[in-house]
């Protein structure tokens, strides 16, 4: 690929232009365009790409867009009064277009393109057949690593899903330990039956693999020949009397029979092949993906495509297939389609270099493939209406959110709440979190906790203090999310933990920053200024947003404390033996996995262990007699 000889001019205030008509600085350039293959960029005044394309022949494609604007549709329209730039890039082939401009819609994800929602985020399951001991693991990142990829799946919830399944099928590992088949006891799972065993040699390296394969196959929707496999193994174990084991293979090939009876299908289709329908509104559409394998649906998802107000049908088809096929770690040989894509011709010689292999895109227009295709538009059309149900309930959130502005007198509407909360035993591991809603929603990468430092016992008002100086004296000085100023600041209790908050907002001259308590009790709202609490109806909305802030800071706190007091529990007993420090410590639980393991280990294996000599093996043996 090769940018083109002139460069674009600085973009410059075209105000004063109707729509649809040529910038003067633009007649000379749109004259000069080549007629050769590549993608363009056009920008705003500000210099952001609002819309990418490609085309076979730049001079036509990009001067089309500048003709009468009634011959236009009216997203171009609109699109065409913002551009005050362009640049092109040219490539060698219209098919080297294709994939350029996938790539650069998502790294623009420019607002006039119909765009995936999130498209840059999917979650895939990954398995990293060159390690000794494989596990399966959820990522966000494809790699060329040599592992198996699973997916996309369209969120972390389906992936999830997917996950649990095959876990509670195959007995894989599903711990990040280091194996070395030395462990004195396995895990919970293995007990169970959900793991192998391998940390403790219960297990060789073929027999594991096996596991693993099947795994591979499961997800790639070959569960006949699992099947087959597991019914030999199972009669072979009968036949040497291992009937334990006979048992467990029979309860998998159940568990395996009983996700094929749920996945089949009436009609009967043969090979393997993605179906896309969709479901469009005013603002956005819905697509529905289904995954048939071996004449069997094996999985399903649905996404959601921004940016699609007055295009048609096919024109969202054709950027999905772009956009998800650019990411997909399989794509099959047979596409069935909804509505026909655009430029079929590039994007089945892009689809089956995707592939390796020959790819088919249909549009079925009667017969078995038209009602599978109808069953998933129907599908789309339903997730499109819970969608739209969705929004609805954000409307209800937002009218809470007013109702807080006007009950609490806020300045203006609390589209961002930071809620507050404190976890102690006795003043013990004291912490604190920060939970933060946007729009009345949960925002968890914003969240953050808080290891309490200078407060001695059990005093929640002085912890409250401590964690609210500590987030707004940081916030003062760093950028991200530190540095966003809360419409609502929201303290969990009642009004002595208010009034120790104003204090600090006073110390910190934060004035202009609302604070407000909710105490569990009598689920009461206090505010700066007022003696009684805030008049708010028990059913309301606004105090159903203020609940759930209130919730999950509680949540959030309990848990790290939790968290806390298990790793206290774990090291206490190692932090008195003269010798052992940090890294000894550490390397000692990492081997061992427990306090109890250490203890009842040899020797011999304390002492192989980094950092560990035969006479310090004795001593930790020493120390932990008793404990």
């Amino acid at each position: 690929m090769r940018r083109p000889s002139w460069e674009a001019p600085e973009s410059r205030n075209e105000s004063n232009e109707v729509p649809g008509r040529v910038p003067q600085d633009f007649q000379a350039r749109l004259r000069a365009l080549p007629a050769k293959p590549g993608v363009y960029l056009f920008k705003d005044k500000e210099g952001s790409v609002i819309y990418v394309g490609k085309a076979a022949n730049l001079r036509s494609r990009v001067r089309s867009y500048f003709g009468a604007p009634s011959n236009l549709p009216s997203k171009i329209q609109r699109l065409v009064s913002n551009i005050r730039d362009f640049e092109l890039v040219i490539t060698n082939s219209e098919q080297e277009a294709l994939i350029l401009e996938c790539d650069t819609i998502k790294k623009y994800t420019p607002r006039y393109n119909a765009s995936l929602k999130d498209n840059k985020t999917f979650p895939y399951l990954k398995i990293d057949i060159a390690e000794d001991w494989p596990g399966v693991c959820i990522t966000r990142r494809v790699q060329k690593d040599g592992a198996r990829y699973f997916g996309p799946f369209a969120s972390a919830g389906s992936v999830r899903k997917t996950l649990r399944l095959i876990k509670k099928i195959f007995p894989y590992r599903s711990c990040s330990k280091s194996i070395d088949g030395k462990d004195k006891r396995p895990c919970l799972d293995y007990y169970i039956h959900q793991c192998l065993g391998p940390c403790v040699g219960a297990v060789d390296k073929k027999e594991y693999r096996a596991v693993i394969n099947q795994v591979i196959l499961f997800l790639q929707g070959k569960q006949e020949l699992i099947l087959r496999e597991l019914d030999a193994r199972m009669k072979s174990a009968a036949q040497q009397l291992q009937f334990e084991k006979a048992a467990l293979l029979r309860d998998q090939i159940d568990a395996i029979e009983e996700v094929i009876e749920g996945q089949r299908i009436a009609m009967k289709l043969q090979g393997e092949k993605d179906v896309v329908g969709l479901a469009q509104n005013e603002t956005q559409a819905y697509v529905e993906i289904f995954f048939i394998r071996n004449n069997k649906l094996i999985g399903r998802d649905h996404f959601i495509m921004e940016g699609t107000q007055d295009e048609f049908p096919g024109e969202i088809m054709t950027s999905f297939v772009k956009q998800y096929y650019a990411s997909a770690s399989y794509v099959p040989r047979l596409i069935l389609l909804q509505h026909p894509v655009e430029e079929p011709a590039v994007l089945l010689e892009w689809l089956s270099q995707q592939r390796g292999g020959k790819v088919e895109l249909q549009v079925p227009q009667r017969g078995a493939k038209k009602k599978l295709v109808d069953t998933v538009a129907e599908n789309a059309a339903r997730g499109l209406e819970l969608a739209q149900l969705k929004e609805m309930k954000s409307e209800v959130i937002s009218s809470g959110l007013q109702e807080l502005k006007n009950r609490l007198r806020l300045p203006k509407m609390p589209q961002r709440i930071e809620c507050y909360d404190v976890s102690n035993i006795q003043g013990t591991l004291a912490v604190a979190s920060m939970v933060v809603l946007e729009k009345g929603w949960p925002r968890p990468a914003h969240y953050r906790r808080f290891r309490i430092k200078t407060v001695a016992g059990a005093d929640d008002y002085a912890m409250i203090q401590e964690t609210l100086r500590r987030r707004f004296t940081r916030g003062a000085t760093s950028e991200g999310t530190w540095g966003i100023i809360p419409d609502l600041v929201l303290i969990d209790g009642g009004r002595g933990q208010l009034n120790a908050a104003l204090e600090v907002r006073q110390e910190l001259e934060l004035d202009s920053i609302p604070m407000a308590s909710l105490a569990k009790e009598k689920e009461e709202v206090f505010i700066p200024g007022d003696p009684g609490p805030v008049d708010i109806p028990k059913d309301s909305p606004a105090l159903h947003i203020l609940q759930r802030a209130r919730d999950e800071a509680h949540r959030f706190a309990i848990s790290y404390h939790r968290k806390l007091r298990r790793k206290e529990s774990i090291t206490s007993a190692l932090d008195n033996i003269p010798g052992i420090g940090p890294k000894r410590r550490k390397a000692l639980l990492k081997k061992f996995g427990s306090v109890k393991a250490i203890k009842e280990a040899s020797l011999g294996d304390l002492s192989q262990t980094g950092g560990i000599s035969p006479a310090l093996a004795e001593k930790v043996k020493e120390y932990l007699k008793d404990s």
